[in-house]
Formats: C-alpha cells, structure tokens, sequence
C-alpha cells in the first residue's frame, strides 16, 4: 500500500488536467508518517508521499555535469504521470520510480492509481493530513 496526502493528490490530478493533451511527469518524495504534527495512524516509518519537484528543476546542471540536483538527498522514489491518452497503467515510455501513480482523464480521484515499476497495482491509501511545515534556515 502507498500513502497519499489529499492535498499532494489534488495538486497532481490539476497538474494533469492542466497540462492535458501533454503528459506530465513529475518527482515525488515522501515524508515518515512519524514527522507529521498531527496522528495519522500509521506506523511512524511508513513513508507519505507528500512533495513534488517541478519538471525541470536541476535540468541544466545534470545535461551539462550528469549529475541530478534537481532531488533532495534520500527522496525521490516516487513520480506520477498522467496518461491524456486514458491509458491507466505504467506503459514503456514512463519515467519509472519505485512507485508511480497514474492519472487519466478526468482525473478525479476515480482516474487515478498506484503501480510498482513492473506494472502491478498497488493498493493507494489517501490521508487527510498535512505534512510538517518546511522553512529554509536563516
């Protein structure tokens, strides 16, 4: 089973309906349910997907370097993608994570699932809580 925020959900199925006859395909990372402020009732070790790096960032340096700063260190083992075409399910040309979540059109909470990089399904849990909030230090 996968965890989901039910704001990081929303967020993507707009991002796919936004970008739609494009695909999108975006990073996503997981914060320990442990981290959150609030109960969530899983165990505290269970990762949420709570984040997503916009498409694109770190881009120039890993074209020219071949290194990837687009991802902070230890996240990133996620992505989601969206089919316009209504394909639900991971196909060849997907860029593969551990875990990507599909969306098709209409891409409600009914147009979208959870697939490991081999194709199967993974059950898809959504929660209704928000991660810790993050502040750059000063």
């Amino acid at each position: 089973m996968i965890h989901v925020t039910r704001d990081l959900l929303t967020v993507l199925l707009e991002q796919g309906a936004e970008n739609d006859p494009d695909e999108t395909s975006l990073r996503l990372s997981a914060t320990r349910a442990g981290e959150f402020d609030e109960e969530t009732g899983l165990d505290p070790e269970t990762p949420v997907l709570t984040h997503f790096t916009p498409a694109g960032v770190g881009g120039s340096v890993n074209a020219v370097f071949g290194v990837d700063l687009g991802t902070p260190a230890g996240r990133g083992g996620a992505r989601f993608v969206s089919h316009p075409d209504g394909f639900l399910g991971v196909s060849k040309t997907d860029d593969l994570a551990a875990v990507v979540l599909v969306a098709v059109p209409p891409y409600d909470d009914d147009a979208v699932a959870a697939f490991d990089r081999a194709g199967d399904g993974i059950e898809l849990a959504v929660l209704d809580a928000a991660p810790p909030e993050e502040s750059l230090p000063e």
